[in-house]
Formats: C-alpha cells, sequence, structure tokens
C-alpha cells in the first residue's frame, strides 16, 4: 500500500518507466532461471560450486586425519589389514575429491561448463560415501555392543559432517551420505534385533533431518549471493551516475567559465557603441545643435537616453559579475575608512531617496580603524544594498545603515529598511543570478537580478561574509561582514626624542 500510494503521486510518464523497469526486471530473473540447469540465476552456479569447492579444500588435511584416528581405534575390533584396505579406500576417495576441488578452485576450469563439474563432484562425493559406508561391513564381532555402537556414532558424525560441507551443492550432498545412511540400515537390519531396527530407523531419520538442512543452507548462500549481486549492481549504477553526474558538472562549468570569459572581453565591444548612444542621445535630448522642429523629437531623445543608462547599467553589472566568475576581478586593495565610503554612497543615493521622502539614517561607531579592501568593491556594495533599500522603501519610510565592531573583532555594515519583505522560501530565489522576488515582479521595479550575487561574490573575494534577513511586512536587513583580517592595526607613536648622531671617525692611512 505504501509503494503504490507513493507511486501514485507520480508523473504518468515516471509511473510508466517504473512499470517497464519492474517488468523488465522480473522477465529476466525469469529467463536466468530457466536458462540454469539449477532453476537458480546462471551467475550462481559457478559461485555455489567455488563455495563447495573451498570448503571441501579447507578440510583437505582434517579428513585424512580423523579416517586415520578412526582406523587407529576400530583395530582394538578389526584385524590390521582389514582396517587398512578402508583407510586406504577413504584416502584415495578424499584424495580425487580434493584434487577436483583444488583444480576447480584455481581457477582451470574456464572452458567446462558448471553442469559438467557438478557431475564430476557428484561422483566424486559418491565415491567418497560409498568408502566411508564400507566401515558398516567390517567384520566386528556382532555380540558386542560396544563396536557396534561405536561404528554407528562414526557414520552419523561423518554423515553431518558430509552434509555441511556440501551444503551448497546439496545433490552432492545426497550423493556423499546417502551410501552411508543405505549402509547403516541394511547392517543394522541384517542384525535382527530391535534396538538396532531403532538405530536404522534413526539414521534414516537424520539423512532426512541433514538434507533438510542442507537446503536451507543453499537458500541462505543464494539469499547472500542475490544481495551481493545487487549491491555490486546498485554501486556501477551510483559509479555510471557519478561519472555523468561529474561530465555534465564539467561541461556546466566549462559553458558557465566560456560564457564568463566572453562576456568579459566584450566590455570595450559593448560600451563604445552605447556610449555613442548616451552621447548623441544626450545633445538631442538638450538641443545644443538647435531647436527640434517637432517637440516630440525631444521627448523620444529623452527616453532613449534613459533607457540607454538603463542599459549600461545592466551591462555594467553582467561583466562585473562575468569577471568575478572568470576570475579576472583583481582586487586593488588599499587603507579605507568603511564610515568614511558609506558616507560618500549616502551622499549619492541621497537624492533619489530625498524624491520619495526617505529618511536614510546613520548610525556609526566612533573610532572604527580602516580595513584594507578594494575601495570600487566596497563602494559597489554599499550602492547596491542602499539602492535596493531605496527602491523597494515606501514614501516617507526610513533607511537606516550601521557601521560597527562585529564579535570576532572584524567589521561590519548593516543595510535595513522597512519595505514589503520578502518571504523566507524566496530568500534562496532572491540571492541566485538573475533572481527576484514576486514582490518586485508584482511591482514591477527595474532590476536584473544581479545586485545581490555581485555583492556576495565581492565580499566573498574579501574573505567577508553577506547575511540576508527578511520577513514579510517588517522589512530587510542585509549585513556584509569584513573579517578580522581586514582590519588594520594603529602603529605606536614614534619617539618624540631624536637620536644624536655622531660622526664616524676616519683611522689614518
Amino acid at each position: 500500500m505504501t509503494e503504490q500510494g507513493g507511486t501514485a503521486n507520480l508523473p504518468d510518464q515516471q509511473q510508466a518507466a517504473l512499470r517497464r523497469r519492474s517488468v523488465s526486471g522480473k522477465v529476466r530473473q525469469v529467463r536466468e532461471r530457466l536458462t540454469s540447469h539449477t532453476g537458480t540465476n546462471p551467475a550462481f552456479d559457478r559461485d555455489l560450486i567455488l563455495a563447495y569447492a573451498r570448503n571441501q579444500t579447507g578440510i583437505a588435511l582434517v579428513v585424512p586425519l580423523l579416517a586415520i584416528i578412526i582406523a587407529g581405534m576400530i583395530t582394538v575390533w578389526v584385524p590390521w589389514s582389514e582396517s587398512s584396505v578402508w583407510l586406504a579406500g577413504v584416502l584415495i576417495s578424499n584424495g580425487i575429491l580434493t584434487y577436483l576441488c583444488r583444480r576447480f578452485e584455481l581457477g582451470r576450469t574456464h572452458k567446462l561448463s558448471a553442469e559438467l563439474w557438478e557431475r564430476r563432484f557428484f561422483a566424486a562425493e559418491f565415491l567418497n560415501g560409498v568408502m566411508w559406508s564400507t566401515m558398516a561391513f567390517l567384520s566386528v564381532p556382532t555380540h558386542e555392543t560396544e563396536p557396534i555402537i561405536f561404528m554407528f556414532a562414526v557414520l552419523i558424525v561423518v554423515l553431518a559432517m558430509r552434509t555441511l560441507t556440501a551444503s551448497n551443492l546439496p545433490m552432492a550432498s545426497l550423493a556423499g551420505t546417502l551410501p552411508i545412511t543405505a549402509a547403516i540400515v541394511l547392517r543394522f537390519s541384517m542384525l535382527g534385533e530391535p534396538l538396532y531396527y531403532a538405530m536404522a530407523g534413526l539414521a534414516a531419520g537424520a539423512q532426512v533431518f541433514f538434507m533438510i538442512i542442507a537446503r536451507q543452507f543453499q537458500s541462505t548462500v543464494l539469499a547472500m549471493f542475490g544481495l551481493r549481486k545487487e549491491k555490486d549492481a546498485l554501486i556501477g549504477e551510483l559509479e555510471q551516475a557519478t561519472a555523468l553526474s561529474e561530465e555534465a558538472r564539467r561541461r556546466a562549468e566549462e559553458a558557465n567559465l566560456a560564457k564568463s570569459r566572453f562576456l568579459a572581453t566584450m566590455s570595450h565591444e559593448l560600451r563604445t557603441p552605447l556610449n555613442a548612444i548616451l552621447g548623441f542621445s544626450e545633445v538631442l535630448k538638450d538641443e545644443i545643435l538647435g531647436k527640434h522642429s517637432v517637440p516630440a523629437y525631444k521627448e523620444y531623445s529623452g527616453d532613449i537616453h534613459r533607457s540607454g543608462q538603463h542599459l549600461l547599467e545592466l551591462i555594467n553589472e553582467i561583466l562585473d559579475l562575468s569577471r568575478i566568475e572568470a576570475g579576472r576581478y583583481a582586487l586593488q586593495e588599499e587603507a579605507v575608512s568603511l564610515p568614511g565610503t558609506v558616507q560618500d554612497c549616502h551622499h549619492l543615493a541621497k537624492l533619489r531617496a530625498d524624491q520619495r521622502g526617505i529618511t536614510i539614517e546613520e548610525v556609526f561607531e566612533v573610532d572604527l580603524p580602516k580595513i584594507w579592501v578594494d575601495e570600487r568593491a566596497v563602494r559597489q556594495i554599499v550602492l547596491n544594498l542602499l539602492t535596493n533599500a531605496v527602491k523597494f522603501s515606501p514614501n516617507g519610510s526610513k533607511v537606516t545603515l550601521t557601521v560597527g565592531w562585529t564579535s570576532g573583532g572584524g567589521q561590519y555594515l548593516s543595510v535595513k529598511d522597512s519595505g514589503p519583505g520578502i518571504h523566507e522560501d524566496e530568500i534562496p530565489t532572491v540571492l541566485q543570478t538573475f533572481g527576484r522576488g514576486s514582490v518586485a515582479i508584482k511591482n514591477a521595479d527595474e532590476g536584473t537580478g544581479l545586485g545581490l550575487p555581485i555583492v556576495m561574490k565581492l565580499i566573498e573575494l574579501h574573505g567577508g561574509r553577506f547575511d540576508f534577513r527578511s520577513k514579510l511586512r517588517e522589512g530587510t536587513e542585509a549585513i556584509v561582514i569584513f573579517p578580522r583580517e581586514r582590519v588594520m592595526k594603529a602603529l605606536p607613536p614614534l619617539d618624540d626624542e631624536k637620536p644624536v648622531l655622531r660622526p664616524r671617525r676616519r683611522s689614518a692611512a
């Protein structure tokens, strides 16, 4: 229900894509199972055989040692010759199985199919099981209980061991354990006593139980292989997606850098004709060469001049931002008084503020030392922030300019207005290149959406920080912070007493 509810909210195209992906995955799984002789994923057939081979080689020394110990113990009831023959058969069959497993594990079997190797292992397991089962027909005294119980215990232990080590191939496990179980049942049935009948039934039940356990082990191993395959596929998809993302990011960065370099080199080509338009339109607007025969021409030339000025401001902002992004904006650093620079920018914006009855209030801390910055960049920062504040402030309101110390020893500039403000969700949009808030779009205010991005880039070049805070119908505050490293420390005063200079005496030649 959760999955259906989640996909129901997706567009129709995405839902169709998810359905096609699910159907194709199911078809692929069914096709893989049909092409596998074991009914599992074909990629898992060789993995299962490899796990089986590793189990056998892991106990390659344990099984012969166990057989030697058992052969030595049964000599209490069986002659040495008979015990030696049984031990030789077990060692030979185990050696054949180990040799096949070692050969498969070393990777020398890529030319042979997995089905053929499974048949080889089935035959080797069956031979090994037959050799172990011959222990049930050794000439032990049947009138004594101890050798019979010992033989039964040994064969049950071997039965459990062969089941566990061959659990990755249940058919091979059955081929290796069924002769042992059949030998126990046949031998104990021949004894003709109720106790031995019960032991024969116990051996048969143990055979069924061990085969169920082998099946469960194989299911667990297959699930593990499936998870590993899904993990590898997911890692492959992630690597491919990461490579595609990196390639797309690299191309986007190259395109953006090429755009920035192009715009940064177009300064002269764009400004030269625009300056001609501004100059000639100003001549026509001011009627320097004579009055117009048609009065409307003067109005038209004034519109051309104002449009040209607006276009020039736009070009300047785009070129400034492009130079910064292209890394071609070199800071011309010098000692600058932040309050003095802010005050100069205040005078430049005062005319426009007075036309709308907006009061600009200054709140400066006294005796602020100078900061080591690019004065032109600082002026552009202050003018952009102050122009935005005046533009979006209602008539008769107040804009506050604050300059002071930060808690970390730096200096900050705050420009706060009482305008309509910006919704918190729109702040990231406003800070993006060409981003504008809904209030600016609704009021159709002139602007390109480059003022705040330029401020952010310029303050980043100085190693500072830009904070932008705004609430709807409560106003906006923009804070520019210059780091402590930019604040210049005052040098200690020089001593008024001048040192006495004494002439050096020249030694006689």
